[in-house]
């Protein structure tokens, strides 16, 4: 950041204001991760460089705060928090987001594993091309992905439209299958989206645990052309990573992202494609038997559902 030379006495005091807000928000956060995403969500400097800092991680907020008790709880069932109530439609127009549209995605679809024939039928992504959509993955004992963005999605939903929002869904599970990925693209950029955020959960092996925000490369070919939201899209994920961290409890990624909980793509067609700020969100691994005690809990969904909704609202300036 360049400074005018007639400003240099007001860059001190502002150095010095930086200073002491640096020190107040690792005072929020025990690990220098979760101390860093947030100055970032708090900055808004993210996007300004291709390349996140390197974080090294500290001993895990997750087990310091959020699990009670040591070692890892057993599995006992397959619950299904329910959806708040929350009609689709668009927001109030008054509240700090008032005219901004925001596209919720939620991954996959619960019905996509009744048609695997369509969902395998590949589509262009820009690139190249790849299947229409998965199945997603599930915990252990059979919770699916596709559920568990459902509920949390429901919950953004009515969280931003308190604040006015007009929040559009790509699907909710009122289809037979998908949207394929490159339809998911289509809806954020017909509704001229402010923001864009996909909802995942991870799949990844035992012991692998966290959360990341996926990241759109610098793609360009056929109908990708990344530039233009490369840069917001990165603002976006930080902010919604550093409110995440402190909405959950949740620590970064120990198996993507080298520590800083952000992680940049170009084999997506739901990223390459979109012509507007967009990121995805792996809220934790699913087939971790701790994640996935967190990721079951229905009060757990609207923390994490808060951290995404106030990442957001940090990004569109609310």
């Amino acid at each position: 950041m360049s400074y005018d030379s007639e400003s240099s006495n007001q860059d001190s005091r502002s150095r010095r204001v930086r200073g002491r807000a640096l020190v107040a928000l690792a005072a929020l956060a025990p690990t220098a991760l979760a101390g860093w995403l947030v100055w970032q969500a708090m900055e808004g400097t993210a996007g300004h460089d291709d390349k996140p800092p390197q974080v090294l991680p500290l001993p895990s907020r997750t087990e310091q705060s959020a699990r009670p008790g040591t070692g890892t709880p057993a599995v006992t069932g397959s619950p299904r928090p329910a959806s708040p109530s929350a009609p689709p439609g668009g927001g109030s127009g008054t509240g700090t987001l008032a005219g901004k549209t925001v596209v919720i995605d939620p991954g996959h679809n619960p019905n996509n594993f009744r048609h695997t024939k369509e969902i395998n039928e590949p589509v262009d992504i820009g690139t190249n091309k790849k299947e229409c959509d998965t199945t997603g993955t599930e915990t252990n004992d059979g919770y699916t992905e596709a559920e568990f963005t459902l509920d949390v999605s429901h919950r953004i939903r009515a969280i931003l439209e308190k604040q006015g929002a007009k929040v559009v869904f790509t699907q909710d599970g009122d289809r037979t299958f998908g949207p394929c990925v490159d339809e998911r693209a289509r809806v954020g950029n017909r509704a001229k989206a402010d923001a864009v955020v996909s909802v995942h959960a991870d799949g990844a092996d035992e012991g692998q645990r966290g959360f990341h925000v996926i990241l759109p490369a610098k793609v360009k070919g056929g109908g990708a052309d990344t530039a233009p939201i490369v840069g917001p899209s990165r603002e976006l994920g930080v902010r919604i990573a550093g409110k995440f961290v402190l909405d959950t409890g949740m620590n970064a990624s120990n198996y993507v992202g080298g520590g800083t909980a952000l992680d940049t793509r170009s084999d997506l067609g739901g990223l390459n494609l979109s012509t507007v700020p967009k990121v995805f969100i792996e809220c934790g691994n699913m087939r971790d038997s701790r994640d996935s005690e967190l990721l079951k809990s229905g009060a757990w969904h609207q923390k994490a559902a808060q951290g995404i909704a106030d990442g957001i609202t940090a990004f569109l300036g609310g």
